[in-house]
């Protein structure tokens, strides 16, 4: 007995379960397991960041999401899928961050994210963590090594034309542009964000680049006086 449209997953525990009751092969149990174990660590993944999302809309916190990210990486753990446990890891610690301000909860989690992300080849978490780790810089006050962070994620964002990540990027380009007194880099870094958000509809970021525009005293063609000692910019993306 089967159904369609279930995961691929779903269907071979479903076979394996036939196998052993009625075939007598109890052996192919484990490797029902291990689907369902994979199954779980993907949708507790998924169900995490539609609640990180849920966060940047309303700023309420569930409780339910750190949880989330800690079982899909203790799941991907034990079946040594590295990237897996590299991206949950990554939420994990962004979780800390952005949500409950801890920096110093976060840091661990994001270097490990990071080892694992480049261990397995994934550039795109590698893309988050390093935005996030630059996050954490500015923190302390190290903005050299804050910029030269987000200039390798961004680097990795346009080799992967993740335009909408490449777009947030810059606008931090440009906060750090403007507290070095560069107010021409800044307005052309967030004219190049906005270019970037318009081309593939992403509105949020849009939204982002004019906020930035008011805050840091800069308009496409005027500029203003920007705050040259305040950086501060956040977010997921």
């Amino acid at each position: 007995m089967t159904a369609k449209g279930l995961d691929v997953r779903l269907e071979r525990a479903q076979e394996r379960y036939e196998r052993a009751v009625f075939g007598g092969d109890a052996q192919v149990l484990d490797e029902a397991e291990r689907d369902l174990a994979g199954l779980e660590a993907d949708v507790a993944l998924a169900r995490g960041r539609i609640l990180h999302a849920r966060f940047l809309d309303t700023g309420l916190e569930d409780a339910a999401e750190l949880t989330l990210f800690e079982r899909a990486a203790q799941l991907y753990r034990e079946l040594g899928d590295a990237r897996g446990e590299g991206e949950s890891l990554f939420w994990v610690g962004t979780v800390h961050q952005v949500i409950r301000q801890d920096q110093a909860t976060a840091t661990p989690a994001f270097v490990r994210a990071r080892e694992l992300a480049t261990a397995a080849g994934d550039e795109l978490t590698l893309s988050y963590v390093l935005r996030h780790l630059c996050f954490g810089e500015l923190a302390v006050g190290r903005v050299d090594e804050a910029r030269e962070l987000l200039t390798e994620s961004t680097r990795l964002r346009r080799k992967l034309s993740f335009d909408a990540g490449v777009a947030a990027n810059l606008i931090g380009l440009a906060y750090l542009a403007a507290s070095d007194g560069d107010q021409n880099a800044a307005r052309g870094l967030l004219d190049e964000a906005a270019g970037l958000a318009a081309d593939c509809g992403a509105h949020g970021v849009a939204n982002w680049v004019g906020a930035a525009r008011e805050e840091l005293g800069l308009s496409k063609t005027q500029g203003g006086e920007a705050d040259s000692t305040r950086v501060e910019f956040a977010g997921s993306e």
